[in-house]
């Protein structure tokens, strides 16, 4: 894959760079001719500019297409330059888009428009704003609404049935917690803020520059920053303490990028000093947005307007390094600077849970209005048979005695509205069946769950010293159910640390590279008594460094050398240099943003082209020992359309040449054939096989530019470049014009090793039924080739390539392919997905296609027939995608499909794909943090997706679905206890039950046992679940939580609450026993009773679990006694008094037993009749554990594409 869409920064570079002293000789013959001279800094500055803009159209639509795309639906199967999906610093500035900034003229600048300060806020409340925003924002769940009301009805009198501080309390207590919390995090941010804003930065005020606070900074002010000082707001260069003009930044804080970037001040601008001269003039730029990686404005300076791109602004957070001093007006500040504005996080996301937990919560509320339904008609035929003995009933009595011999109704309303206040009265008395509890559980445990993720050593990267980050709580369980996972490959699968393999120079094969020794190094250089070196070794052919070193006396060497000169030429490296113990030996760093130019640059340098020195004009090359000056008469950064990068070189022999590299794709139309076909058939065939592989391919070429040649792209050149409208698309015509009749250099060969563990890692999540996609741009040999050797192709495959130019062409592989997968399914015998199970007799297909077939699939009717054959295939790999390609495939599998999809990637690319997915996963590698920053869950190689998802995710789905289902059962079972004593007691709504217990036994009575249980306990131990993969399809079969077990949990419910209830009915049936004690026993026995429900399906038992379990019953039985010894409360020593007899406990043994043997007799039968892969897995844990089993095969169930609802 050519990989320089990376590449968004500038290539020049300064002379306090140099590797050489600046007083060290250069040949003054290098100079040519005056006009190339005049135009050589003009051209190349003014050719930074604009490389931001057009060279990045990867990066920029993948980062905010969401956010600052057109109005028109952003198409994810187009990429060219006719894309809809630009943002908006790729589009040319007009009047309506534009932001006027008078330099040095604050008051002027915000006279018209009133921009923003530079004091920045990520607080989200104030003092006077926290409680109603805060309330506001809790209130957006819909079971708070809920409460809120039952609280409400509680507080009228006809409606009373609880005290009105219990009815509050729950609620109360819930979101009291909540804004605590919320209150400490914004505190926090405040107090960041803070800081932030009182930090100083030396501003031009009354001709020198004072410190000033960053929070005072107005946009037109003049601003200098010193070395290592980050920068308080977005300014464009003015100038720097470098003659050339470049200040060298850090973007660590902005992208998560290490390396040095290179930003340039223009020339016009450059030697005025604001201390010594007044400095006027105005910008015209775009308006604020979030793309980080573009930049377009125009200055206007003594009367000239110069154009301003990507290169020529300096973000907030940026650090400035290795430059002693920038001076820049500020452009954007405050939040509307890009870092700010950038600063939203990752989208927020729902678990598929949670989502269908809210159907259940529908059921249960359908269920409790059917409970006060029955109980307001029932008390309806009550009332109406009963209507004339309510006057003087002792425990109803309407008539109203109490002022003589005036009768009036006491509290009665008419039959009719009695009907109404009983079913209100009975939706309070049953409110505890929608578990308010449970939101706030639900958090607790997802907490705890990734405090237990990121505490993983085996999520641990010890290379980048990276811990497992969750930075998406709510989507923990989510994890546990994954069946589509689409990849990157470059420095996802491998480790995007490129090594140079092998070449191919005019025909010639050479690839016997062999590492090179330490008695015989290869590549160094001697300079004033010091030994130069590269820092990182490259395997050498031995004939190609003889060849190399030979110079231009033969063919042979003399393409060799021009080879070299255009690896060591044309690309955008800074050279660095590095001590070491030795004080004789150095060792030159070449740092780049694309890892691929690092590796050329380093082979160009083993083979005697060592790059010593790179400034805004020239280059210096150490070839073999001799110092040689090139100026830099031109630069064509790379772009996605064009897919080449190009420089113009000024030779000392008064030449002009001009080295393009790229893509075969790219490179091969623009190579003149007739000069050497026999020499294109032999590259050809040469990368063919470096692309089988594995390894990563570029081609080089040159062509010398005639004097007429060269005048005419440099005004062509000049004019595109300083063009107000249609820049971008100028230049790129520019760079197509001069990129042509190249003469083949050769071809280069990168390998990019594989991750450790990548090709066990796919094999076993293969084996757990999760299907696993590639989304790459590299070449379809070398992506095929790494489809083999990560293990995601094998040899029993049956491979469907589909790569074609036309939309019918594409359209008639669809349906054949359709064809043919749907016949090798009937061979096999199977119907369903072939993608998982154990040991099935499947006859695997993997899908191949290309990125340019995709452009006329995507966002057209033929996306529902490659979703079709999509569902055939165990395995598809995508070749030559760009990043909204990737985005567009997973929403083909995501919009016609309930399974859960998991992205994972490690760069900016990779991040319209991360947010797409239902879980993405960043890798925080060589390109970056944009995709980590983008991510739901973040870690350091791929091999760690699977401990995540087998071992966590397993775990998180299993406990989440028990807690959720759990959590209904312990309220259901209260409720229709209430529900029983109402039928029982003429539907007046009364209950024997305190109302403090009836409002504490969700809160506190029985939560606690819960929440510990969803976080310590585990069905099965880490070593079974790698061991068996496949027990990763019970999350897939949604065996832990689904309609079936909601119902039979329902069903359960209702045994055990008629349990509870009649039996002590019935054994005190003819006793004086008050209403009281009867409550006090119910609540005992429902505490004790759903905590060794719970304690039943515990697997692993430690001291937590046991204290949370016993310590619950315990607590309950003493706020019950000290409750009932309160004088003022009712039931008043009611405990005391049920509690001393005989029949109490036997009626809680009673109720025990009765309750559980039910669900333990179906239990029992159950697993040892119909076993499930996890009960199996468990019982060879217990017999491993005894020592009464040697080596068991355990025959998993196959894992079928569920039904989801």
């Amino acid at each position: 894959m050519y990989v320089y869409s990376l590449s968004t920064l500038p290539a020049l570079h300064a002379n306090r760079y140099s590797l050489m002293d600046s007083t060290s000789p250069i040949d003054n013959s290098t100079n040519i001719e005056n006009n190339f001279n005049s135009s050589s800094l003009r051209s190349i500055s003014s050719s930074v500019q604009s490389k931001a803009a057009h060279g990045n159209s990867f990066r920029e639509v993948s980062s905010v297409s969401g956010d600052l795309g057109s109005s028109k639906p952003v198409r994810n199967g187009s990429h060219g330059p006719d894309s809809e999906a630009l943002s908006v610093s790729q589009r040319e500035i007009n009047e309506d888009d534009a932001r006027l900034v008078y330099v040095n003229d604050p008051i002027n600048t915000n006279k018209t428009f009133e921009f923003s300060g530079n004091s920045i806020r990520t607080g989200k409340y104030s003092f006077f704003t926290f409680l109603p925003k805060n309330l506001f924002e809790q209130f957006h769940r819909v079971a708070y609404i809920y409460f809120l009301v039952i609280a409400v009805l509680n507080q009228i009198p006809q409606l009373a049935v609880f005290g009105r501080g219990a009815s509050i309390l729950p609620l109360s207590l819930v979101l009291l917690v909540t804004a605590v919390k919320d209150a400490y995090e914004d505190y926090r941010r405040h107090r960041s803020d803070k800081v932030e804003n009182n930090r100083l930065a030396w501003v031009l005020l009354n001709d020198q520059f004072q410190q000033k606070k960053w929070k005072d900074i107005q946009v037109g002010e003049i601003i200098k920053i010193h070395a290592n000082d980050t920068l308080p707001c977005d300014m464009v260069l003015l100038s720097t303490s470098d003659p050339t003009g470049v200040a060298y930044v850090q973007t660590i804080n902005l992208d998560g990028e290490s390396n040095l970037k290179t930003r340039y001040a223009r020339q016009e601008t450059l030697l005025k000093l604001p201390e010594k001269e007044k400095i006027n003039g105005m910008i015209k730029c775009e308006k604020p947005n979030r793309n980080i990686y573009g930049f377009q404005a125009n200055i206007e300076v003594d009367g000239k307007r110069l154009s301003l791109g990507p290169s020529n602004i300096i973000l907030r957070g940026c650090e400035l390094k290795n430059t002693t001093w920038a001076i820049g007006v500020a452009v954007y500040t405050g939040r509307e600077t890009k870092a700010m504005l950038n600063s939203s996080g990752a989208p927020s996301k729902r678990s598929w849970l949670e989502t269908h937990m809210n159907s259940e919560i529908i059921k249960l509320s359908f269920f409790l209005i059917a409970l006060c339904t029955v109980v307001s008609v029932c008390a309806a035929v009550w009332l109406k048979l009963h209507k004339d003995e309510l006057d003087f009933l002792p425990f109803y009595r309407r008539k109203d005695f109490s002022k003589g011999d005036e009768e009036k109704n006491y509290n009665y309303y008419g039959w009719g509205f009695e009907i109404v206040f009983t079913f209100l009265m009975a939706v309070i008395v049953f409110q505890v069946m929608i578990p308010i509890s449970l939101y706030i559980s639900m958090e607790l445990v997802r907490a705890g769950q990734a405090y237990f993720m990121i505490q993983d050593t085996q999520l641990y990267d010890e290379a980048s010293n990276s811990r497992f980050q969750c930075r998406a709580l709510n989507i923990n369980e989510d994890l546990g159910q994954i069946k589509y996972i689409f990849s990157d490959k470059t420095g996802t699968l491998t480790e995007n640390k490129m090594e140079f393999q092998c070449a191919s120079i005019w025909g010639v094969n050479y690839s016997d590279g062999k590492a090179s020794s330490e008695n015989e190094p290869a590549g160094y250089t001697v300079q004033d008594g010091r030994i130069l070196r590269p820092k990182m070794k490259v395997k050498v052919d031995q004939n190609l460094l003889r060849l190399s070193a030979s110079g231009k006396d033969s063919k042979e060497g003399k393409h060799v050398h021009d080879f070299f000169l255009a690896l060591a030429a044309c690309n955008t490296i800074v050279p660095l240099l590095i001590d070491t113990s030795d004080p004789n030996v150095k060792l030159i760093d070449y740092q780049g943003e694309s890892p691929d130019e690092q590796a050329l640059v380093y082979a160009a340098a083993t083979y005697g082209f060592m790059l010593i020195e790179r400034t805004s004009g020239h280059i210096v090359i150490d070839i073999q020992g001799e110092r040689k000056r090139f100026n830099v008469l031109g630069l064509h950064e790379f772009d996605s359309d064009r897919k080449r990068m190009s420089v113009i070189l000024g030779y000392p022999d008064k030449t002009v040449r001009l080295f393009v590299k790229g893509a075969d794709t790219s490179m091969f139309p623009v190579i003149d054939e007739a000069l050497n076909k026999k020499i294109i058939h032999e590259t050809e065939a040469h990368l063919h096989a470096y692309s089988s592989l594995g390894l990563r391919t570029l081609v080089v070429g040159m062509r010398e530019l005639n004097a007429s040649e060269f005048e005419q792209w440099q005004s062509s050149f000049e004019v595109a470049s300083t063009a107000i409208i249609g820049r971008v698309a100028s230049l790129r015509r520019v760079a197509m014009d001069v990129e042509n009749n190249l003469c083949l250099l050769g071809a280069s060969a990168i390998e990019d090793k594989l991750q450790k563990g990548v090709p066990e890692a796919i094999e076993s999540l293969r084996t757990a039924g999760i299907k696993v996609w590639v989304l790459t741009g590299d070449k379809q040999e070398t992506a095929i080739s790494i489809g083999y050797s990560s293990k995601l192709l094998t040899s029993n495959m049956t491979q469907i390539i589909i790569n074609h130019n036309t939309k019918e062409s594409c359209r008639k592989s669809l349906e054949d392919a359709i064809a043919t997968s749907k016949k090798l399914m009937t061979v096999s015998g199977i119907s369903h997905n072939v993608g998982g199970g154990s040991g099935d007799s499947v006859t695997p297909v993997a899908l191949i296609i290309g990125g340019t077939s995709l452009v006329y699939i995507l966002d057209s009717e033929l996306e529902e027939l490659l979703f079709q054959l999509s569902r055939n295939c165990s395995v598809v790999l995508c070749c030559r995608v760009a990043p909204l390609q990737k985005a567009g495939i997973v929403a083909l599998l995501k919009n016609r499909t309930p399974e859960m999809t998991l992205a994972i990637g490690d760069g900016a690319n990779d991040v319209s794909m991360i947010q797409m997915a239902d879980v993405g996963v960043g890798i925080s590698g060589q390109e970056g943090w944009q995709a980590v920053m983008a991510s739901d869950f973040a870690m350091g190689q791929f091999r760690f997706l699977v401990p995540l998802l087998l071992v966590h995710g397993h775990w998180n789905y299993q406990r989440m679905g028990y807690m959720i289902l759990y959590n209904f059962y312990r309220n259901a079972v209260l409720v229709l206890v209430l529900f029983w004593y109402v039928l029982f007691t003429c539907f007046s709504l009364t209950t024997a039950i305190n109302e403090w217990s009836s409002v504490l036994y969700s809160m506190i009575y029985t939560s606690f046992p819960t929440v510990v249980v969803a976080v310590l306990d585990k069905d099965l131990s880490r070593s079974t679940l790698l061991k068996y993969p496949q027990l990763y399809g019970a999350g897939l079969r949604q065996e832990c939580y689904n309609t079936k077990l909601f119902w039979l949990t329902i069903f359960d419910t209702l045994w055990q609450s008629a349990v509870v209830f009649f039996i002590p009915l019935f054994a005190y049936w003819v006793s004086t026993i008050d209403v009281s004690s009867v409550g006090d026993l119910w609540t005992l026995a429902l505490v004790i009773l759903v905590n060794i429900h719970l304690a039943m399906d515990i697997i692993r038992w430690n001291w937590v679990t046991h204290a949370s379990i016993w310590g619950s019953i315990i607590a309950t039985i003493i706020c019950v006694v000290v409750v009932d010894a309160i004088p003022v409360l009712p039931g008043y020593w009611a405990i005391f008094n049920v509690a001393n007899t005989g029949l109490f406990w036997l009626c809680l043994l009673a109720i025990i037993v009765a309750a559980l043997i039910p669900r333990f007799v179906v239990k029992v039968l159950y697993q040892y009749y119909y076993p499930c892969d996890v009960q199996i897995a468990r019982e060879v844990e217990k017999l491993g554990q005894q020592g009464e089993f040697g080596a068991v095969e355990i025959e998993m169930n196959p894992i079928f594409d569920p039904p989801r609802t």
